[in-house]
């Protein structure tokens, strides 16, 4: 187990740089057109995958790096790019995430080559857990997979809905109730092969912000998929239901509850480091802006007044990468949230950012209100991370409970 460091080492720093030199050479001189666009940046997503980023590879190599900081330092260059960009180039790895944590071997060999194709023929593929009715609310989640044991085969019906790449993937993960009974425990996830009849794409949503990432409605009318497709198996699942039974009869339901509440804890302080990019980028923006901006015969940064924000916007930039990285440490060394530290870092971060994008944009006054500089978009962009992966109440809520050790509601 590595040491908890502030320090990156040499191979770490060539890797950022790396990544930093792709985020500026390649995304950022296409970020204000595809925001416009407001479409999928499949060019930005095939030299990534030329260049290596954009695989499976990239994304093992930065998860298994012993100090944890692999991931949160590759999505704050990624992010400090662009957003949206970085999340059509991102996106694909929740549902490949999915498929190495829950499937077999031979799943992962045959379906992961699959989400991300070939740098010359790229492919997408998107994870489909929210419901319009069951978005925080998990436990309220209708679509059903029905086992139709003579064909050894799933039937999916139910809408999916706020969908990266939702529709437009080549493959879609998707996360379906098979035991009602169970609430969150009888959920299981399935792969919807290519080109499967009864799926399709519902509404395509024009968002806010991160608008170069495809964001859709899933419909799922009497899909059925082979039972090959359940990830895990059928036999693993009908293990893993029975254990659920047996501890709901013996009065154990909260305990597994809040061991898998910790599986999503290690998740959460990647979209710290993402908001943390995007925050860094309006940060920069605004500190040049205010050395070479002049009012009264000198520059705006001579103004205490602007001289401050931007001091503080540094501080909690600074404050918010801490966090991160010891919620990232943490999770790879095996540490026990015992704060929800995953989620702290995650709050923290994505309110942060929503705070320092406005300071930006009122730094650079009227110039930050109008799309000709980036500020305008990374405002815009930075009012995600509160939202997805569990909104800041929901993360509250996380830590709240787990620092009272009661249900709080």
């Amino acid at each position: 187990m590595a040491e908890f460091t502030m320090e990156l080492n040499d191979d770490q720093k060539q890797v950022r740089d790396w990544i930093h030199g792709f985020a500026a050479d390649v995304i950022r001189p296409a970020a204000a057109e595809w925001d416009e666009r407001e479409e999928t940046p499949w060019p930005v997503i095939q030299e990534a995958a030329k260049v290596g980023i954009y695989s499976l590879d990239f994304y093992a190599q930065q998860f298994f790096d012993p100090t944890g900081l692999g991931i949160p330092m590759a999505m704050e260059e990624l992010f400090w790019g662009d957003a949206g960009i970085a999340l059509s180039i991102v996106g694909t790895g929740l549902a490949a995430i999915g498929v190495v944590a829950n499937g077999t071997e031979e799943q992962i060999g045959t379906w992961i080559p699959q989400m991300y194709g070939t740098p010359d023929d790229v492919k997408v593929a998107a994870f489909c857990s929210s419901e319009p009715d069951a978005g925080s609310d998990v436990g309220s989640m209708r679509t059903r997979a029905v086992y139709d044991q003579a064909k050894d085969e799933w039937v999916l019906n139910g809408t999916k809905t706020w969908a990266t790449n939702g529709g437009i993937a080549n493959v879609h993960i998707v996360v379906a109730v098979v035991d009602p009974e169970l609430g969150t425990k009888g959920h299981a996830s399935f792969i919807v092969p290519p080109n499967t009849p009864g799926l399709s794409q519902g509404q395509k949503f024009k968002k806010h912000g991160i608008r170069a990432s495809h964001t859709a409605e899933v419909v799922l009318e009497d899909v059925r998929i082979p039972g090959s497709c359940l990830l895990g198996g059928k036999d693993k699942l009908d293990e893993r239901l029975a254990r659920a039974r047996e501890r709901a009869r013996a009065g154990g339901g909260e305990r597994v509850k809040n061991a898998a509440m910790a599986t999503f804890e290690a998740s959460r302080p990647a979209v710290g480091a993402m908001a943390v990019g995007t925050a860094r980028a309006a940060y920069e923006v605004a500190l040049d802006y205010a050395k070479t901006r002049t009012q009264f015969g000198r520059p705006i940064i001579d103004n205490q007044g602007v001289a401050f924000q931007l001091a503080d916007m540094r501080t909690q930039i600074d404050a918010a990468r801490l966090l991160v990285w010891r919620a990232s440490w943490m999770a790879v060394a095996g540490k026990p949230f015992t704060s929800a530290e995953g989620s702290m870092s995650k709050l923290f971060a994505s309110e942060m950012a929503k705070k320092v994008t406005a300071q930006a944009v009122q730094i650079l006054g009227g110039n930050g209100f109008t799309r000709e500089y980036p500020v305008e978009r990374m405002h815009r962009d930075s009012a995600i991370y509160t939202i997805f992966e569990g909104t800041s109440e929901i993360q509250r809520l996380v830590i709240a409970r787990t620092l009272s050790e009661m249900p709080i509601r």
